[in-house]
């Protein structure tokens, strides 16, 4: 068992890869809804294959209250969630504090497929609304249905119906809370003095079809396009098709366009962005995993970055491979050195 406690300032993990630096941030993620910074489902996170579970636990201080919060997974079913002692939802975790990350696999995420992209958008969809994460269920889980239908040949429309009114109505939530995010985290930028570049960021449609406004023009999308949809095989119309575009918008490129450089400092201003937006929207800023964050980004924009979370007043947990990869920090940063032995992480306050 690992305890750690900190007093609020921004936390420099460093230590040799494969120390377990991660693992810590992996941890924190699990206290806010969805699976976590790695989308490891509950049974993958145990390390020890003779463990029955796990369990994170903490004290959360936000917008001037503590929570006692805990997750855990006893090794079966699904995971569980206590704050204050009491069983809660995974969306509640998401209404007493919010979590954003940025993680190594994300510096492809402009050159790679589509299915990143949304992953990450839904991800800063449910950091400004938590219950995002529930309607993705529900659409995804209703799909899965109509799809079985349109590979099965169904030609029936009542059995249709209410399955494609399931998804019209949760595909409506996901279209709607994607846009806000979107326009938040324009306005974000917009009014940021920051040495990170802006992204101008577009949702877009596969095939170019455009996407259904409202509930009610999604059902009736839904229910157009099954003809198309039985020789396919499958659902070709709805929020699962989407896609996320960014622009740098001070030198017009396309993102997948830009250098790998350049497409790091978008994401880490996108992230920033987030931070600055849920500190307005939600009241307090939220917690920054940043995982290997020193990767591709040069001195000068390191410092950058340790000033604007600070500014931010942001606790956030950074891992890097050395001490020296955070020196710009000062003392206004915790440091832990994470080393391994034996295959057990030990972590040291510095």
């Amino acid at each position: 068992m690992t305890r750690l406690e900190t007093d609020g300032r921004p936390i420099a993990i460093y230590g040799a890869n494969g120390a377990g630096k991660t693992s810590i941030l992996e941890a924190i993620s699990m206290l806010s809804p969805g699976r976590g910074l790695r989308g490891a489902k509950v049974d993958e996170l145990v390390r020890a294959q003779e463990a029955v579970g796990w369990k994170v636990s903490g004290v959360l201080q936000s917008l001037n209250q503590l929570h006692e919060v805990e997750t855990s997974f006893d090794g079966t079913g699904s995971r569980k969630v206590l704050i204050d002692e009491k069983p809660t939802s995974q969306a509640a975790l998401g209404r007493i504090g919010r979590v954003v990350w940025l993680v190594p696999v994300m510096d492809r995420l402009w050159v790679e497929g589509a299915d990143g992209r949304r992953k990450f958008l839904d991800r800063l969809a449910m950091s400004f609304h938590p219950a995002h994460g529930e309607a993705s269920l529900i659409y995804e889980k209703a799909m899965r249905e109509r799809n079985r239908m349109l590979k099965d040949g169904v030609r029936d429309p009542s059995w249709y119906g209410a399955v494609e009114a399931q998804m019209a109505k949760a595909g409506a939530v996901i279209h709607a809370n994607r846009l806000a995010a979107l326009e938040m985290l324009a306005a974000a930028q917009e009014q940021a003095d920051t040495a990170f570049p802006a992204a101008d960021c577009t949702l877009v449609h596969a095939d170019e079809v455009e996407m259904p406004p409202d509930e009610n023009a999604l059902a009736v999308a839904f229910e157009e396009s099954r003809p198309r949809d039985l020789m396919a095989g499958r659902t070709l119309i709805g929020p699962h098709r989407a896609d996320l575009e960014a622009v740098y918008t001070a030198k017009g490129v396309a993102a997948r366009k830009c250098s790998t450089g350049e497409q790091k400092a978008l994401l880490v201003s996108l992230i920033l962005a987030n931070g600055r937006a849920l500190a307005q929207e939600f009241g307090a800023p939220p917690i920054f995993l940043l995982d290997e964050i020193a990767a591709h980004l040069d001195a000068d924009r390191r410092a950058a970055l340790y000033d604007e979370i600070c500014a931010l007043g942001a606790q956030a947990w950074m891992t890097g491979t050395g001490p020296e990869l955070f020196e710009d920090l000062g003392d206004r940063a915790m440091r832990l050195d994470v080393t391994e032995a034996d295959g057990v992480s030990a972590v040291a306050v510095v």
